[in-house]
């Protein structure tokens, strides 16, 4: 078996005897058990998170290229870059006070600010969410075929809840940038996420999507658990953040 032959999403790893049986991968399963690792150590507020979070959205991004989900093969881009910059942010001392980031609570402009920009990327992503997609596969595929990948243009179904669907996208953007630069609300807004993500893959069927999320949901609530009180052991509450 060549190397390429363990990233392929026919090599199954294991057979899951959920719904009509589930056929998981090793790809799969490697970048499940990566995320679930760059998660939890993100709780732990521990900066080799990001080194798990690369390989995470490496092995789905392979993915996504094998079975043509060419947007959120885009997103996964995101992904790679926010970890970069995630593991840069969280180790370079602060220009302004010389020390590492800490964990603090959004002041209230940037809570107003950050909510804002959550409703508006929500209500214009929901009804152009097909054509955003389109646009996102199409770009991948350009992009892809410059290195010579030969791919022809998927035909593109229209999305089955396209509301929760741009909800998810547009919070998981928002909350990674969150993450980036140690705010407590990251974690507030990866168990909406998460509690969507349970909803939408368990009524589409997609079990062991949906069990992966339910550890991700328990993962996040212990987040958002440690973060507080890390940050209020950095004297940040929120009432004091809210005034500010």
């Amino acid at each position: 078996m060549g190397i390429s032959d363990w990233f392929d999403i026919s090599n199954t790893l294991v057979n899951i005897p959920i719904g009509g049986g589930y056929a998981m991968s090793w790809v799969e399963g490697g970048g499940t058990i990566a995320g679930l690792l760059c998660i939890w150590l993100a709780s732990q507020e521990k900066t080799i998170n990001y080194l798990f979070g690369l390989i995470n959205v490496t092995l789905f991004g392979m993915i996504f290229y094998q079975i043509q989900l060419y947007g959120l093969l885009m997103l996964q881009l995101f992904f790679l870059c926010a970890n970069v910059y995630g593991w840069f942010a969280w180790t370079r001392p602060q220009q302004q006070t010389g020390e590492l980031l800490k964990v603090r609570w959004l002041s209230r402009k940037k809570l107003i600010i950050t909510a804002v920009i959550a409703v508006a990327a929500i209500a214009l992503l929901t009804p152009n969410l097909d054509e955003a997609f389109a646009l996102l596969a199409s770009s991948a595929v350009g992009l892809l075929n410059l290195f010579g990948a030969g791919l022809a243009m998927p035909t593109l179904e229209p999305g089955a809840h396209p509301f929760w669907d741009a909800s998810v996208t547009a919070l998981s953007v928002i909350a990674q940038i969150l993450m980036t630069r140690k705010y407590v609300e990251n974690w507030l807004l990866w168990v909406v996420i998460n509690v969507i993500s349970v909803g939408i893959y368990t009524s589409q069927g997609v079990y062991a999507m949906a069990i992966q999320y339910t550890i991700l949901l328990f993962i996040a609530v212990n987040g958002a658990r440690e973060w507080m009180n890390t940050a209020r052991e950095n004297h940040s509450h929120p009432a004091e953040a809210m005034n500010s």
